[in-house]
């Protein structure tokens, strides 16, 4: 009978600490080329069946990207699916070495589908992307502090406002640049833009923080970015029905867009007008609007269609 080994890799910036299923002694290796090169050297002999490390930003990529280059099952889980599943067995203390082994038996237990990562380039268009918001953020909470300064440091606010304001400018030219220098991403960008309500933002948001658009279904990628509802009923007891969890990014650029949407886009407008003459809550209503936006958007690249006014997901 052939043994299935699990493997889990907790990562920091430095260190990856390994638990193996069935127990072995626990590995640790650098988070380095190096480091990673050992890694993959000591699991290729084991077969393992899965591999489970959690999304830590930039840290996870690299073992991540080395370790499906080898041909190894591995998958990056969200932090927060880690510690539901480890307060579900009663793991409270939390250590490295804990986690590693909690990630190895979430392998074991769960068993996640692996799934390929975003290419190199897109990787730096995210990163770009995830830049341009960051400054954004900066430039609200300084045009903020602004009307409350004193007198005497409202100058050297001021210098800051203009220049994030120039840097954003130049990072927005950037990424068009970079869309427009690739066929494949200039002809899904043209498709999105046919849409009234996508703006520029939203399609780089798209293109680089969602690059399963166009690949999944409606309910799947409606579940990934966090817009599909859940429910929340038990006996006779129906509760409200509420999103949670996928990719905030995407999806508060979808908010925007939808908003947007309702206002000039004539499908989105008027199934908004039904969901509130229905009675439904306006946040409601703006949810319901901002799944179906995305369900047309992935059918429009699924199928390679630009935007009708008839359009129907």
């Amino acid at each position: 009978m052939t043994v299935e080994h699990f493997i889990g890799i907790d990562v920091s910036k430095d260190h990856l600490d390994i638990a193996t299923r069935p127990t072995t002694d626990p590995l640790g290796f650098q988070n380095t080329d190096e480091g990673v090169d050992a890694l993959i050297h000591q699991l290729r002999p084991l077969q393992p069946t899965l591999i489970v490390l959690e999304a830590t930003g930039r840290y996870h990529r690299l073992v991540l990207s080395r370790l499906l280059a080898a041909g190894l099952p591995a998958i990056a889980i969200n932090p927060r699916q880690a510690r539901d599943f480890a307060r579900a067995i009663g793991r409270l203390a939390k250590t490295d070495a804990i986690d590693a082994d909690v990630l190895a038996e979430f392998a074991e237990k769960i068993r996640p589908e692996p799934r390929s990562i975003a290419d190199q380039a897109t990787q730096d268009l995210e990163a770009i992307c995830t830049r341009r918001r960051q400054l954004v953020a900066m430039l609200s909470a300084e045009k903020n502090r602004l009307h409350t300064a004193a007198k005497t440091i409202r100058s050297e606010i001021q210098k800051h406002i203009h220049w994030l304001e120039k840097e954003i400018s130049q990072l927005e030219k950037d990424l068009d640049k970079q869309i427009r220098s690739s066929p494949a991403w200039r002809e899904k960008d043209d498709l999105l833009r046919t849409c009234k309500g996508i703006g520029p933002i939203t399609t780089l948001t798209m293109l680089s923080c969602l690059p399963e658009l166009g690949t999944l279904s409606g309910r799947q990628i409606a579940a990934l970015v966090g817009v599909a509802p859940f429910n929340d009923d038990t006996g006779k007891h129906k509760g409200r029905r509420h999103i949670q969890g996928g990719r905030l990014d995407v999806r508060a650029v979808l908010y925007m867009a939808t908003l947007a949407a309702i206002r000039h886009n004539r499908t989105i407008r008027e199934f908004h007008r039904r969901l509130i003459a229905a009675g439904k809550a306006k946040k409601v209503a703006i949810t319901a609007c901002m799944r179906k936006l995305l369900t047309i958007l992935n059918a429009m690249l699924r199928d390679k269609k630009p935007w009708q006014p008839d359009f129907v997901a």
